[in-house]
């Protein structure tokens, strides 16, 4: 699981990095009235990213707490 969660943490940046400058190169060509809004998928991306990010701290943090109770139960 450790593993699918670091291969999705970094999809997340990889989409939000190709979003943008797709999105950049379209405004550029075809102007920002017409593409600016879909800024919204790479603030979308950013966010899960960070978020995805702050979960998988919090999941290692549980982790050991649960593994520390464990211990001094035996």
């Amino acid at each position: 699981m450790q593993t699918y969660n670091k291969i999705m943490l970094y999809f997340w940046l990889i989409a939000a990095a190709f979003i943008f400058l797709f999105i950049s190169y379209m405004s550029y060509t075809d102007g920002i009235k017409k593409w600016g809004f879909y800024y919204v998928f790479v603030l979308t991306s950013l966010g899960m990213f960070f978020i995805k990010k702050w979960m998988m701290k919090r999941m290692e943090k549980e982790l050991r707490f649960l593994e520390e109770k464990n211990k001094s139960k035996n």
